[in-house]
């Protein structure tokens, strides 16, 4: 297993060894004492799995906050996707700023996603399957998202025009995202 730090602290690529031969291949695309060997001391309590029928499919940016914060461990086993991590803790360095990584089905590798930052990602191919643990149940009160789109992030996406949930389409800006949740929760 490799494990690659990214530009946002605490996201990292990890790139699982894969034997292959003419039968196919194998991998551990989780193994705990390797995990805590490299130092992620992460404790995955929930597998989700999502499917996207076409391509140019948004889900996100998609985050929890306080005690329902959730770090998401992404990995694609069909199809590929355009996956977005946004900085979204006030105090960091990187606040506000934003990476990308292509994960596809084929390269086996996975996205580390902390507490801390909005995730989303956009899909490349038809028929994209997402797997993804996390470390904390899905709170539906603690739930937030922020507009694919906002202009204050000029995340650039590799479409104009995607498909869309009425409930991601809805979500507000980071801006708005941020009062709201000062003002109510004094989290953020």
């Amino acid at each position: 297993m490799e494990i690659k730090e990214l530009e946002l602290e605490g996201v990292k690529l990890i790139k699982p060894t894969v034997f292959q031969d003419n039968r196919g291949f194998f991998t551990e695309s989780y193994q705990r004492d390797a995990w805590l060997d490299a130092g992620i001391t992460i404790d995955f309590i929930q597998d989700n799995h999502s499917l996207s029928c076409e391509t140019g499919v948004i889900r996100g940016l998609h985050f929890q906050v306080g005690e329902a914060a959730q770090t998401k461990l992404v990995r694609v086993i069909a199809g590929a996707i355009f996956d977005v991590v946004v900085d979204i803790r006030k105090e960091s360095p990187t606040f506000k700023k934003w990476i990308s990584v292509v994960l596809k089905a084929g390269d086996h590798n996975q996205l580390l996603v902390p507490k801390g930052f909005a995730h989303g990602f956009c899909t490349l191919q038809p028929n994209t399957e997402v797997l993804y643990k996390v470390d904390q149940l899905y709170n539906r009160d603690k739930e937030r998202g922020i507009y694919w789109a906002d202009p204050s992030l000029n995340i650039t996406w590799p479409l104009e025009n995607p498909v869309l949930s009425g409930k991601d389409e809805q979500l507000p800006i980071l801006e708005d995202v941020l009062s709201e949740l000062h003002e109510r929760e004094g989290i953020l």
